[in-house]
């Protein structure tokens, strides 16, 4: 299904972005720890927009990590994929995630719309838009929704979950 590519390319590209964000956020603070340590001149930027990466990094994570089934999984009493306990289980799960985005998306946007039209920024030296961090909310759970989306139609369509056995890369 086209769509079902389209959600997985984006989960992929954002759990790839978030990585080298992680990266670059390491990059950052040992910047800043060489500059406050051997050259006594700290700087007043890494902080925050360590702060703002890492928030971003981690909302974009989430559709990543449930495409690729890298949540946590309990497979002690539903080890059968084709089970349909297992099936079930999976289901109420993924409604549960659902459900959550999208009350987070829900109120995430009404907040970032909020502030972005007050124009607020953050309280310090660099006085950011607080857009920027707010945007980080009902986007990644947008994502984490669509990807949940996609999770329950493989339930229910493939019979097994995407590791084991994904029709749009040929069996394993």
């Amino acid at each position: 299904m086209f769509l079902v590519r389209i959600i997985d390319t984006i989960s992929e590209l954002s759990g790839k972005l978030a990585a080298w964000a992680f990266f670059a956020i390491g990059l950052s603070i040992t910047y800043e720890v060489i500059m406050r340590h051997f050259f006594i001149m700290p700087t007043i930027w890494v902080d925050e927009v360590s702060r703002i990466g890492q928030v971003w990094a981690t909302y974009l994570a989430g559709a990543y990590a449930l495409k690729n089934r890298q949540l946590i999984v309990v497979e002690l009493v539903f080890k059968d994929p084709n089970s349909p306990w297992r099936k079930a289980s999976e289901t109420f799960a993924l409604l549960v995630i659902l459900i959550f985005c999208l009350i987070a998306v829900r109120f995430g946007f009404t907040e970032w719309l909020d502030k972005t039209l007050k124009g607020a920024h953050t309280d310090t030296l660099l006085g950011i838009p607080k857009w920027m961090t707010l945007s980080s909310i009902w986007v990644g759970f947008g994502l984490l929704a669509l990807q949940a989306l996609v999770e329950l139609w493989r339930v229910w369509t493939f019979g097994v979950p995407q590791d084991e056995t994904d029709p749009l890369k040929g069996a394993h």
